[in-house]
């Protein structure tokens, strides 16, 4: 029996869900800003795939699920980068923050 690339694509993503919901919740909390760091930079790489699949000339599924994926991968990022900056601003000196 064939699986169809949807299905395959489901099991996929309920796997990668599961795993990544196992992997974040062992991460001590000394750990959250570099892993959103981390965060960002792959939001960025989901950016740019998702403009190559947002760009032909018809509309399809998958135009409309990489403009999708565009608008919520940016903001992720630009949020991720937000409170990343103000928890590297907690750490600063005082006199730097006035």
């Amino acid at each position: 029996m064939t699986m169809g690339p949807l299905l395959m694509g489901l099991y996929v993503f309920i796997l990668a869900s599961f795993v990544g919901f196992e992997m974040i919740t062992k991460v001590p909390p000394t750990l959250h800003t570099p892993l959103m760091s981390g965060a960002n930079a792959i939001s960025g790489i989901t950016i740019v795939g998702a403009f190559a699949a947002a760009t032909t000339a018809q509309p399809t599924v998958a135009n409309i699920l990489g403009a999708i994926a565009v608008c919520t991968a940016t903001i992720n990022v630009v949020g991720g980068f937000l409170v990343t900056d103000r928890m590297l601003r907690m750490f600063g000196s005082k006199k730097k923050r006035k």
